[in-house]
């Protein structure tokens, strides 16, 4: 919440928002890659 920290809001959660996408995609592939090699 700092300003020092956070200089500009929107593109901090924008940022948060494309990590939080990367790492839901990630886990979608990954379960996809199971599904599929599973027997």
């Amino acid at each position: 919440m700092s300003p020092v920290l956070e200089p500009n809001p929107q593109d901090g959660r924008k940022k948060l928002g494309l990590v939080l996408g990367a790492f839901l995609a990630v886990t979608v592939i990954i379960s996809v890659i199971a599904t599929i090699a599973s027997p």
